[in-house]
């Protein structure tokens, strides 16, 4: 699985709890992040790097564990390892959020890159051709996710200064998709801000059992052994190790984090 960074690993912590016999190979491009802001051909031409890294490592599997590459860049890394399934964060968040939603009114938080693809809406409205969807472009919150201000009043404050708008409305969402993978970290807060009558719907989540469903279907699920973990970063491997620890909810050895260059 390959992300721009580190939020990929809210993604791999779903994994690890779903599939605990599986082996996972990680790969952040911390060098070339944030892939959020880029445009919709380099952030493809990245992805398809990464992919094709990935596939040398004999993977079975490949998730496309960014919203930004999975929203621009799925059909490129799907035309170019056509031997392994590739799933992305994308369609697994949009199916959860269609079944989540009673009005069908839908709120979709995410980075610049993803909301101006559109991918979140086209695949909601390709489930449920009467959502009205709203998509909001959110890089406050990577910042604050990555600087660990995941609660108390500077986070409430940013969270509220994107959402409330929205959701005071007389008809506000009912249900709103997380749509990057630093999110999930920043959940409680949003909770608080927002209540208890909204429904939150996690990507790494829904990404997390889309795979499972997919190894077991296809017979290639591991069912015995030890689960093991591989990193690899472009850049910076003692801060992915400091940072990205938070979002995987267990301590990275920067000595177990290869650098590599794509």
């Amino acid at each position: 699985m390959f992300d721009s960074g580190i939020g990929g690993l809210t993604v791999l912590a779903a994994l690890m709890r779903a599939l605990p016999h599986e082996r996972f190979v990680y790969l952040g491009d911390t060098a070339r992040l944030p892939y959020g802001t880029k445009s919709a051909q380099t952030v493809a031409r990245y992805a398809v790097q990464a992919a094709q890294a990935l596939s040398r490592h004999g993977v079975k599997c490949l998730v496309v564990a960014c919203n930004t590459a999975a929203s621009v860049g799925l059909d490129a890394v799907r035309a170019r390892v056509r031997a392994l399934p590739v799933i992305g964060v994308i369609e697994p968040g949009a199916q959860a959020a269609c079944a989540a939603t009673a009005s069908g009114h839908i709120a979709v938080i995410a980075t610049e890159a993803t909301v101006r693809g559109g991918a979140y809406q086209r695949a909601i409205l390709e489930r449920r051709a009467d959502a009205r969807v709203e998509q909001l472009p959110a890089q406050l919150l990577v910042a604050l996710a990555e600087e660990g201000l995941v609660e108390g009043p500077v986070a409430q404050g940013v969270i509220s200064h994107y959402l409330a708008p929205l959701f005071a409305l007389p008809s506000p969402p009912d249900t709103l998709v997380l749509g990057c993978t630093h999110f999930p970290v920043l959940t409680p807060t949003i909770r608080e801000v927002l209540g208890p009558q909204v429904r939150i719907v996690d990507s790494a989540l829904t990404t997390a059992a889309a795979v499972r469903a997919e190894l077991l279907d296809a017979g290639i699920a591991r069912t015995a052994g030890s689960q093991s973990l591989q990193f690899m970063a472009t850049d910076g491997p003692e801060r992915f190790a400091r940072v990205g620890s938070r979002f995987l909810g267990r301590t990275i050895d920067p000595r177990r984090v290869e650098l590599i260059d794509l």
